[in-house]
């Protein structure tokens, strides 16, 4: 049963970083496509969406177990 609890929460945490990240790079696209000259070069949305996915693995890897245990019982 353990075992399953950390498949679960790593899938979990993947999938909602992914999301995040998606979520990044569309206000980013479309911030950008507004404007005559860019304000992020591609480089910078690349970068940024990165970062978002590291950060947002770090708070979702510490929220997701006790989520996740917390059903499973």
């Amino acid at each position: 049963m353990k075992s399953n609890t950390g498949k679960y929460s790593l899938i979990a945490s993947i999938v909602s970083s992914i999301v995040i990240v998606v979520v990044f790079f569309v206000l980013a696209v479309l911030k950008n496509s507004g404007r005559a000259v860019p304000l992020y070069t591609d480089v910078d949305i690349m970068a940024g969406m990165i970062f978002v996915f590291i950060l947002s693995m770090i708070v979702s890897a510490s929220i997701w177990p006790g989520i996740i245990e917390k059903h499973m019982k």
